[in-house]
């Protein structure tokens, strides 16, 4: 019986091992997080924040009700209230935080393969809660299991604040600059998410034609994962965009806290160009504050700040690196590569949606001067690689070996600020540490198409042999 126990303990503490990542919780359903564990997340999260009421949502995955009702029962269990805001995307928990300035939690896994979830952890105010700032400590009361189990249950009120998270977002943009008389035609794809839910919500406010992609909210994502990061996942989108002659495609990940563009020429735009279209637009906005840029974005969001005489702050790559630098610095804007957009008066953190409204809005007012998207996204005199994977065997050793090697061709600059980066005359690039997986990511830039094919085998050759 003691031997069955001590297995019993030993896969629990593995599962909260494996599960625990640096930014949320997330894992295989049932295999790493199931209703157990999340059973005591509920009631460890309510330890951590002492909190006498605690916002609850969920994504639209199968095993996200389950999860969601085990949690619910652990929150209740330590005597707390659950205000229960149903279905919604991370962002409007975000909105549900500042709102009715309470903690909250979503079960969701964002964009990972539908057979995962995870629960994600926000304070009041939309403050993120991950590794360093609050998640080692939730962790550790879960492993420890010291719970007194409360006389007094909780109650569960449901309460829905989609009015008030819509009014908030439109909030963003001015509808007056949208073009009455030539209407923008665009296709989004929803990816059997979220954003089936909250596109229509939103969108219907708008002087828009709308083509629907992937709607439908089945609890699977059908069609493609969901994350439009990986170009597999936005050809349908692309193809749909060419053929019915949208001004622009939308696609959302899992979640909505990133989004991604197509062109009205099918090319999936890069999250630099995105940046560059909204560092202008906020130009004014930003003369004192400026903006927070991830440390693997093109060099030209600096050189533009420059140009542009804007405060300007590298960061490591992140949500709560970035939300963090943004509240030191007071900074308006924040931006990174992986389609993560943040903003001041949405409490420094990332929405999808709103990100989607001040494209369009741009597009519409840029178009009546007859540009179109693709116009509006060529700034950028630099050619990116799209980030690369390399699996590793020791971080450790890989990283001396890199040093050593790189160090040999003499680069102008070494910067640690997040993972390694090289700077040589005509390219630069950066290796990063995956705090999750045995890899390592490569993100590389040079002035031309040429230098960039040549570098990224070069350096590719190198990095498959560590």
């Amino acid at each position: 019986m003691e031997k069955e126990q001590k297995i019993q303990e030993q896969s629990f503490e593995k599962r909260v091992e494996t599960s625990f990542k640096g930014n949320d919780i997330r894992g295989l359903y049932e295999k790493e997080l199931d209703e157990g564990l999340a059973y005591e997340i509920g009631k460890a999260v309510v330890s951590y924040f002492k909190c006498k009421t605690l916002i609850v949502a969920r994504d639209i995955r199968f095993s996200s009700p389950v999860l969601k009702k085990s949690f619910i029962r652990g929150v209740t269990d330590e005597g707390c209230d659950v205000i229960d805001i149903g279905m919604i995307d991370t962002p409007g928990l975000y909105f549900a935080t500042a709102y009715l300035k309470l903690p909250g939690v979503s079960i969701t896994a964002s964009h990972n393969p539908i057979e995962y979830n995870g629960i994600k952890i926000v304070n009041k105010m939309a403050v993120p809660i991950g590794m360093g700032s609050g998640l080692e400590k939730i962790k550790e009361i879960v492993l420890k299991g010291n719970f007194i189990e409360e006389k007094k249950k909780g109650l569960v009120v449901e309460k829905n604040v989609l009015e008030e998270y819509k009014k908030h977002v439109l909030s963003f943009i001015n509808l007056e600059n949208f073009r009455s008389e030539r209407k923008l035609k665009i296709v989004v794809d929803a990816g059997n998410s979220i954003a089936g839910k909250i596109v229509p919500l939103i969108y219907d406010e708008l002087p828009i034609d709308l083509i629907k992609m992937y709607f439908e909210i089945t609890g699977k994502f059908e069609h493609h994962e969901a994350n439009p990061l990986k170009e597999e996942n936005t050809k349908d989108l692309r193809e749909k965009v060419v053929k019915e002659k949208t001004d622009l495609g939308i696609a959302f990940d899992g979640d909505m806290d990133r989004v991604f563009f197509i062109d009205e020429l099918g090319n999936q735009i890069e999250s630099s160009a995105i940046a560059v279209l909204l560092i202008k637009y906020f130009y004014k906005y930003m003369k004192n504050n400026g903006f927070v840029y991830s440390a693997t974005m093109s060099r030209y969001i600096p050189e533009l700040a420059e140009l542009l005489n804007l405060p300007s702050y590298k960061e490591k790559v992140g949500h709560a690196f970035i939300k963090q630098r943004m509240k030191k610095e007071n900074a308006f804007f924040g931006c990174e590569d992986s389609g993560h957009f943040y903003y001041k008066k949405n409490w420094f953190a990332d929405s999808g949606i709103i990100t989607s409204l001040l494209v369009l809005e741009i597009l519409s007012r840029e178009s009546e001067k007859g540009k179109r998207f693709s116009d509006l996204c060529k700034d950028n005199k630099y050619v990116k690689l799209k980030e690369s994977n390399f699996k590793i065997k020791d971080k450790k050793s890989a990283y001396e070996k890199i040093i050593a090697h790189f160090k040999k061709l003499n680069p102008k600059k070494i910067e640690k600020l997040d993972g390694l980066s090289f700077y040589f005359d005509d390219y630069w690039f950066n290796i990063r540490f995956s705090q999750t997986e045995p890899v390592l990511r490569l993100n590389l830039e040079a002035d031309n198409e040429v230098i960039m094919k040549e570098k990224s085998e070069e350096i590719s050759r190198f990095l498959e042999q560590l």
